[in-house]
């Protein structure tokens, strides 16, 4: 299986003379696989996600999509192979929930073209597939923050990219909803799309990720496969807090929490050492 999405010594700054935000970057995810970015805020997570959707010009290196350079693709065919889902969204315009979804396939169609009849059934079975078909006819304004995002992955699924860009995509959500996005975020990626998504919580990395970018000051501390990357010195050092991970099996899969540390009522600010899980990679 090839790579779907490259960078190559990547970098990037605002303005000719601002500090980078990241430089030097190298990273390589294989089509069909979900991978993970954490790392503390500010440490240029957002902004490697607008690089890679195209919406940032890169100041240094390149990004490749499917093996194409992304700077040399038109707007139409960078549509064709990825999405991106942003953090929060809200329209300033009345759109039905079953116009924001058809707007999946604009990249599908010629200009000034109108959907069909089978871009309909497109959108109409995402919304269902979603368990969201009662709200098609809904003003987009005027659903909630949950059923906004469950809304922006409908219409990702009508679009039908190759690759999926996830900017912290359960921030802002409750319980439920982040349990039903990253189930949704599974779905996705078993009916063979690409997931490149950051988050908070390394949590959801040992949860769904093929493959983990850890980054902190923008550089990259850790990359590779969740459980032999994310060790509890790797995690403190990035997040400058102790934590501790504890495996806890069940129903056939094992969840890994990830928690802080504290001691006499007070969370701990000293690196503690691990408790069995893999030691950092060597820097």
């Amino acid at each position: 299986m090839g790579l779907i999405l490259q960078s190559e010594e990547l970098g990037f700054q605002y303005g000719p003379a601002g500090r980078p935000v990241f430089s030097g970057l190298n990273l390589a995810m294989r089509e069909g696989s979900i991978c993970c970015v954490l790392g503390p805020n500010g440490t240029g997570k957002s902004t490697l996600m607008k690089c890679c959707a195209g919406l940032l010009r890169p100041t240094a290196g390149r990004i490749l999509v499917a093996g194409q350079d992304l700077a040399a693709l038109s707007d139409k065919r960078r549509a064709q192979l990825l999405a991106c889902v942003p953090q929060s969204h809200r329209s300033v315009f009345a759109f039905t929930v079953e116009d924001v979804v058809l707007m999946g396939r604009a990249p599908h169609l010629e200009l000034l073209a109108r959907p069909d009849r089978k871009d309909r059934r497109l959108a109409a079975s995402a919304l269902e597939r979603l368990g969201i078909g009662h709200l098609a006819r809904k003003l987009y304004t005027e659903i909630s923050g949950g059923e906004h995002q469950l809304v922006l992955f409908a219409r990702v699924l009508t679009q039908q990219p190759r690759l999926l860009l996830l900017d912290e995509p359960t921030s802002y959500l409750d319980l439920g909803n982040v349990v039903q996005v990253l189930s949704l975020v599974r779905l996705l990626a078993d009916s063979g799309m690409s997931i490149f998504m950051s988050t908070h919580f390394p949590d959801h990395a040992f949860l769904l990720a093929d493959q983990v970018l850890v980054m902190k000051d923008g550089q990259i501390l850790g990359m590779g496969a969740a459980t032999k990357t994310l060790s509890e010195s790797l995690l403190a050092r990035a997040y400058d807090t102790p934590v501790r991970l504890a495996a806890v099996p069940d129903y056939g899969t094992t969840c890994v929490p990830c928690h802080p540390l504290r001691q006499g009522g007070e969370f701990q600010k000293l690196a503690q050492p691990d408790s069995g899980w893999p030691s950092a990679p060597a820097q």
